[in-house]
């Protein structure tokens, strides 16, 4: 009951601010194009043919968000059939070089993209790491926030998982239902987004 009541809050908070209106209109991003840390140039919201894109918003310089590489390397091989993934460095104090090193210490298996200027940052009203976004084929936000409730605060950390939030919008998305709770409250280091 408590958990649920927060939750309710946290979402009339979040309303009152303005800061789900962009979940209710398509996110325009095609011509977006952002490099990868291999030195491509990739459309960061293009799904490639699958059911959506899952953005992970990731930082070297954050202890939350490199306790969650684990599991979103879990995510994307158990999910990586149905769904698009990308990790996204926006926070503007990372170089390429910590980005690169980052990666293959995280052993991230999906392109890893320099946000730099934090386009898609703001696009998608991303502002903490660790943070997932699910946008569909139609460019809708579908899921925003939290990978799991391993943290209730950023320094109370759970025992044990609880809600596995992602995952669970993952699997409704595929079974075509809707994502039971869209939006949570991603806990972590925040990004630092410049308006």
């Amino acid at each position: 009951m408590k958990y649920t009541l927060t939750l309710l809050l946290f979402a009339l908070a979040t309303i009152g601010s303005g800061q789900l209106a962009h979940a209710a209109e398509p996110v325009s991003g095609e011509a977006l194009t952002l490099p990868t840390i291999d030195g491509k140039s990739l459309s960061p919201l293009d799904t490639g043919g699958k059911k959506a894109v899952v953005l992970f918003f990731v930082s070297p310089y954050c202890p939350t968000s490199n306790t969650f590489a684990p599991e979103m390397n879990a995510i994307h091989a158990e999910f990586d059939e149905a769904f698009a993934f990308r990790f996204v460095h926006s926070d503007t104090s990372v170089t390429p070089a910590d980005m690169s090193q980052h990666a293959t210490l995280m052993e991230f298996k999906a392109p890893v993209l320099n946000d730099h200027d934090q386009k898609l940052a703001r696009l998608v009203g991303a502002r903490i790491t660790p943070e997932a976004v699910v946008i569909d084929g139609k460019g809708k936000v579908v899921y925003q926030g939290r990978i799991n409730d391993l943290y209730l605060g950023p320094t109370k950390r759970q025992r044990e998982i609880k809600n596995h939030d992602l995952r669970n919008a993952l699997k409704a998305i595929l079974e075509g239902r809707d994502v039971p709770i869209p939006r949570t409250e991603a806990i972590g280091c925040e990004i630092g987004v410049t308006e």
